[in-house]
C-alpha cells in the first residue's frame, strides 16, 4: 500500500528531474552557442551512461521544430582493448531515436611498452575514428558526453602533472575552424547522468575496460571526494574559477 501511494509522488520527482536536466543541457547550448540551424551534428557513443544520455537528449530535442538540426550517432569498438558493449542495444536505441549509427572497429594500438599511457592512446585513436566518421558523413560538429565532474578532474590532472591551467572546454573549433567539438552535459554533474540512465533504464556495458581504475583521472576523482568532507562545494568552485581568473594575482 506504501508503495503505491509513495509512485505519485516518485512519478512527480522523475518529471521534475528530467525537466531540469533537459533544461541544463538547452542552458549549456545556449550560453556556448553549441548547436546552429542547419548543424548535422555526430553523437560519440561509447556505451557508457553519458553518452547514452546524451544521444538521447539531443535527438529528443532535435524533434522540437524551432531547433533545426540533425542527429547521428557512432560507436568505436576497439579490437586491443578487453572492453565490450551491447552493440545490439546501441542499435535498439538509435532506432527507437530515428537515428543513423555507425558502427567502427579499430586497433587502438595499445602497447605495454610504447610509454604512454594506454587511456590517452585508445582515447586518442577513437577520436580520430569519429573525426574520419563525421568527414565521410558531412557532420560539422562532434558531440561528447563529458560533463562538469569530467571538467574538474581534468583541471586537477592538468596542474599536477601537466603544470598547466587546461581543462575540456564547452566548445572547441578544430581543423581550422571548419569543424567544431561540443560538450552540451558541461553544466551537468556525474550523480546527474547516474540518475538519469538510471530513469531511462539504460544497460551498462558487458565488459568495463580494464585500465579504467589504474588512471591518474581515478585517483584524482578520488582526491576530489576526499576534498569535498572539508569543502562541500569544491567541485562548484573549481568549474567556476575556470571562468574567473584573476591574472594579476598570478605570476
Amino acid at each position: 500500500m506504501q508503495e503505491e501511494m509513495s509512485s505519485p509522488i516518485e512519478k512527480k520527482k522523475e518529471k521534475v528531474f528530467m525537466r531540469e536536466f533537459f533544461r541544463k543541457a538547452g542552458k549549456a547550448i545556449y550560453d556556448y552557442g553549441l548547436i546552429n540551424d542547419g548543424d548535422k551534428i555526430l553523437v560519440g557513443v561509447s556505451g557508457g551512461k553519458d553518452s547514452l544520455a546524451l544521444l538521447e537528449v539531443l535527438a529528443l530535442r532535435a524533434r522540437d521544430p524551432k531547433y533545426r538540426y540533425t542527429v547521428m550517432a557512432a560507436h568505436i569498438a576497439v579490437k586491443d582493448v578487453a572492453y565490450e558493449v551491447d552493440g545490439e542495444y546501441i542499435k535498439q536505441l538509435c532506432d527507437r531515436l530515428g537515428v543513423e549509427v555507425v558502427f567502427r572497429v579499430i586497433d587502438a594500438e595499445v602497447r605495454e611498452d610504447s610509454g604512454k599511457p594506454a587511456c590517452f592512446v585508445c582515447s586518442w585513436n577513437r577520436r580520430k575514428a569519429l573525426f574520419e566518421i563525421a568527414r565521410e558523413h558531412g557532420c560539422q560538429k562532434l558531440a561528447l558526453g563529458h560533463h562538469r565532474d569530467d571538467a574538474v578532474e581534468s583541471l586537477l590532472m592538468s596542474m599536477m602533472f601537466n603544470g598547466t591551467i587546461a581543462s575540456m572546454p564547452p566548445k572547441l573549433s578544430m581543423f581550422g575552424g571548419s569543424f567544431t567539438l561540443i560538450r552540451p552535459f558541461i553544466y551537468l554533474t556525474n550523480e546527474e547522468t547516474v540518475r538519469y540512465a538510471q530513469y531511462r533504464g539504460f544497460r551498462k556495458q558487458k565488459k568495463n575496460c580494464p585500465y579504467e581504475q589504474a588512471t591518474n583521472r581515478d585517483a584524482v576523482g578520488k582526491l576530489l571526494k576526499q576534498m569535498e568532507t572539508f569543502s562541500p562545494h569544491v567541485r562548484n568552485n573549481l568549474f567556476a574559477a575556470m571562468k574567473n581568473i584573476q591574472e594579476e594575482y598570478l605570476p
